[in-house]
């Protein structure tokens, strides 16, 4: 990776750090001297995997912090934790539901994968915005090249007409770009210290295995090997994600990838995404809706 530099005395939060790509980004970002806070839903497994990392990284300054992102009192309680900790140098809001395959709810009643990917991750921002802007943070949302197939239902966001799981999941990485890149000119228009960055790892197969155990024993193997080819591990996946956070090249607005073909897999580079990913009129409409839905206002 061409940005290896010694993080040293950063501090950085990961959403959905223990386990997938947010695991191996919570890796590469104490590998290079940072300090990360995982935050996630159980306790009892961050506890694990707070002891593998520490013994794959002598030293790793890592800690836990409960979130659910399905649970908007979750959200908020655990921004109040956060916010009485030093500021942050960014914020990895990686974590999320890939593939439910029939259509279940949040604990507040959204779409359990619009919901939680980026209803929940909305709230937190909301919540911890002045704290971003006090450490001069990057805000990295994850993306999905499968934004370029779809378009937001912006009169069902909650997929409530008809549900297929890969279809929502997709608009929810679509409004979570929206959002992101949004955030972005808002923050730039109040004159905020902190910034807004997009990123997606490409194909990394074992991000997007479905949640069905069927489903991985019979399909998923068949599927693992045709994609070999042109698909990359959840580690190669997270450099994208490490680089938007932390490297000096990645400003604000940014939308970074694997620069192979068809932003399959290879190294880190800035690309393109889509310009119905970057529509004001739908990032606004968005915007509206997600505060009505979650009663938060973000104050830019």
């Amino acid at each position: 990776m061409s940005d290896g530099g010694d993080l040293s005395g950063r501090r950085y939060v990961v959403t959905g750090g223990t386990a997938g790509l947010g695991l191996h980004a919570t890796r590469l970002l104490l590998e290079r001297g940072a300090d990360v806070v995982l935050a996630a839903r159980s306790p009892e497994k961050a506890q694990s995997v707070l002891a593998a990392l520490r013994d794959r990284v002598p030293g790793a300054r890592v800690e836990h912090q409960q979130l659910d992102l399905a649970d908007l009192r979750s959200v908020g309680a655990a921004a109040e934790r956060l916010a009485s900790g030093p500021p942050v140098a960014g914020l990895l809001a990686n974590a999320g539901v890939v593939g439910a395959r029939t259509r279940r709810q949040t604990t507040d009643g959204f779409e359990l994968q619009f919901g939680t990917n980026h209803l929940g991750h909305f709230a937190l921002v909301a919540h911890l915005l002045p704290w971003f802007e006090a450490g001069s943070a990057r805000i990295v949302h994850l993306g999905s090249i499968s934004h370029r197939w779809f378009r937001l239902h912006l009169d069902d966001l909650q997929s409530e007409r008809r549900y297929d799981g890969a279809s929502a999941y997709a608009r929810s990485k679509l409004a979570v770009m929206l959002f992101g890149f949004e955030l972005e000119l808002r923050l730039r228009e109040a004159g905020s210290p902190a910034s807004s960055i997009v990123a997606h790892p490409g194909f990394s197969w074992d991000e997007l295995d479905a949640d069905d155990p069927g489903w991985s024993r019979t399909f998923g193997r068949l599927a693992r090997r045709a994609a070999a080819t042109i698909s990359q591990g959840k580690d190669a996946g997270a450099a994208p994600l490490v680089h938007a956070l932390t490297a000096p090249d990645a400003g604000g607005g940014g939308y970074w990838g694997p620069r192979g073909w068809f932003q399959l897999k290879g190294a880190p580079t800035r690309t393109a995404a889509e310009p119905h990913a970057r529509d004001r009129v739908a990032a606004a409409a968005l915007w509206r809706a997600s505060e009505r839905a979650t009663g938060l206002r973000i104050p830019t």
